[in-house]
């Protein structure tokens, strides 16, 4: 099996921001934590700060069985990675690590949202290890 995590603007700093919010792993701990957890799975991780290069990893991800992605603050703003989401017919699951329910305003319109299989926020990393599980149960089911 075969996933790829993306990783929208600012994950890069997780470490930086605030733990109650975003945990105190950074994302290349999560990254290797997430591969001593799942060992049978061939991880592909991106992280970027680029709109662009996030709509081109998702054009681009019909070769995986899944995809993870954590779009960031772009969830809340970003039609165009929304519209490549949508057109990418692979499982997909959006994760975030803050909880966006209890978080401000803005925060609560998630334009991607709609266009994933499935949506996980407010576990900070354990976000991600959920979604590695629930993909890898449906894609073994089909």
């Amino acid at each position: 099996m075969k996933l790829l995590i993306l990783n929208g603007p600012n994950l890069n700093l997780i470490e930086k921001r605030d733990s109650n919010n975003y945990g105190s792993l950074s994302l290349n701990l999560i990254s290797q934590k997430l591969r001593d957890e799942f060992p049978k799975i061939e991880f592909t991780f991106v992280q970027s700060n680029s709109e662009n290069e996030l709509i081109d990893q998702i054009q681009n991800a019909d070769r995986f069985d899944g995809v993870v992605i954590n779009p960031g603050g772009y969830s809340h703003t970003s039609v165009g990675l929304r519209d490549a989401l949508e057109t990418l017919k692979i499982p997909k699951i959006e994760v975030h690590l803050s909880n966006l329910a209890s978080r401000e305003d803005f925060r609560k319109n998630m334009i991607t949202t709609s266009k994933v299989t499935g949506y996980i926020s407010g576990l900070k990393e354990i976000s991600y290890f959920a979604a590695v599980y629930s993909l890898s149960k449906m894609i073994d089911q089909n």
